[in-house]
């Protein structure tokens, strides 16, 4: 009984968690039929597995399941409260289990990042004997919390954000499922707060679960009798204001636009707001960094060649590190790019050169630069004549570089700002005392 009415007054999020794998939503790319986790699962023939991915994107979910089709015995451990105590305890367990009844034992270990060094250690000895078989849940990434011991022991499973249309169907789920789910409540939910919830969840389908048993449990009912779900009740129980932001749509190019104008034209805070407009309706932070890289290329480029260097790195950062962090990298590469010096003569010499490559038949390039090392090459001419830049002063010697039909040809101009303007008066110098040499 006891049980009984525990399962029931359990979170919305706990309750409607599938027991099998047909009930599972999502993540097909590792349990969709024919999947080496599919498989396993359903042939009782699991091996040591790590689940690594976002919250709310099902690893205890994938455990439960497990659980419930298994023929081992299935134990947990919450690596946040656990300590040695509560592992020695496992282990004789699972000694008893193997020893006495030839019966495996799969222990789980939620948020084993949080196991140090030492408690990873322990459980080593019986994962490689197989007195027990590990099933680890991280959200953090395993190479850098866990042991490599037990990560050579393991396979890994990454699992993703929820699709939208995921969260549609568990919100869907949640509030119509009188088994499982609030079916019992007689509640219905408007199409543009489930529009809404799915987008504000933002792949992790607890917070989405906990806004629905939240709206239902603290709404009055309405004179029809039953508890409606609105917009108003939604933005309420998720803690979010809906906004304006079809990420297929008007407003996900007018936005990314607006954040690209305002970082070339060197107006931080604008670049900054729109940013935090695209952040807020969940926009995915991989796609921001990488038209910060673009704009740190095609708008500053030379001017300040540092901005790349910085957009790279965000980009390289905001992958490691995912929301709510990936918003300071994010924040830190778009004011830098939008207050640096500018120029896109990177930009338009490379389509300049482009559109002559397109437009004019493939000159030859002159014999002087070409490859002179390759068999017979040098008693064909190849190299003769080529003069070694570092021999000359400033590193510099006039010759022809361009094929002979483009001669004088001019394709990156330097800017005057920045460090492009060093650039420019660099190259005029270098040019200018090599004319001189000349001369004399």
């Amino acid at each position: 009984m006891r049980d009984k009415n525990s399962k029931s007054e359990s979170p919305l999020a706990s309750r409607i968690r599938p027991t099998t794998l047909e009930e599972v939503v999502g993540q097909q790319h590792i349990i969709g039929e024919g999947k080496l986790l599919y498989r396993a699962i359903k042939a009782d023939k699991l091996g040591s597995l790590i689940f690594y991915g976002p919250p709310g994107t099902g690893k205890t979910t994938l455990a439960k399941v497990i659980a419930n089709t298994t023929s081992a015995e299935f134990m947990q451990l919450n690596a946040t409260v656990a300590g040695k105590k509560d592992m020695e305890e496992v282990v004789k367990a699972a000694k008893d289990n193997l020893g006495m009844y030839g019966k495996k034992t799969i222990l789980f270990v939620d948020e084993i990042h949080r196991f140090n060094k030492s408690q990873q250690d322990y459980l080593l000895p019986f994962v490689e004997d197989g007195t027990l078989i590990l099933i680890g849940a991280t959200t953090e990434n395993p190479y850098f919390e866990v042991n490599s011991a037990l990560l050579s022991r393991s396979v890994i499973f990454e699992l993703t954000a929820l699709e939208k249309t995921d969260i549609r169907q568990l919100i869907e789920r949640a509030v119509y499922d009188r088994d499982k789910g609030m079916g019992t409540y007689d509640a219905v939910i408007e199409e543009e707060a489930v529009e809404f919830l799915s987008d504000a969840a933002n792949g992790d389908a607890r917070a989405a679960l906990n806004a629905v048993e939240l709206g239902i449990l603290t709404t009055k009912r309405s004179d029809d009798g039953k508890i409606h779900l609105t917009m108003k009740v939604a933005e309420e129980c998720i803690q979010k204001r809906a906004i304006r932001y079809d990420k297929d749509g008007d407003n996900h190019y007018d936005t990314i636009s607006a954040f690209i104008k305002s970082m070339r034209g060197s107006d931080p805070d604008a670049a900054v707001y729109y940013l935090a407009r695209m952040l807020y309706a969940g926009e995915s932070v991989t796609f921001i960094a990488r038209r910060i890289m673009i704009c740190a290329s095609e708008d500053v480029g030379n001017a300040d060649p540092n901005a790349l260097v910085v957009a790279v790195s965000a980009a390289q950062a905001v992958e490691r590190l995912g929301m709510p962090e990936a918003r300071i990298v994010l924040s830190q590469a778009a004011s830098y790019v939008a207050s640096a010096p500018k120029s896109n003569a990177a930009y338009l010499a490379i389509d300049s050169a482009l559109e002559v490559v397109r437009n004019t038949k493939t000159a030859p390039i002159p014999p002087h630069l070409q490859d002179a090392h390759y068999k017979g090459a040098s008693k064909l001419g190849h190299g003769k004549g080529y003069q070694y830049a570092h021999d000359y002063p400033n590193h510099y010697v006039e010759q022809q570089y361009l094929p002979y039909e483009l001669k004088g040809t001019v394709f990156y101009e330097p800017a005057d700002s920045g460090y492009e303007k060093k650039i420019k008066e660099h190259m005029a110098f270098i040019k200018k005392e090599a004319a001189r040499k000349n001369k004399e």
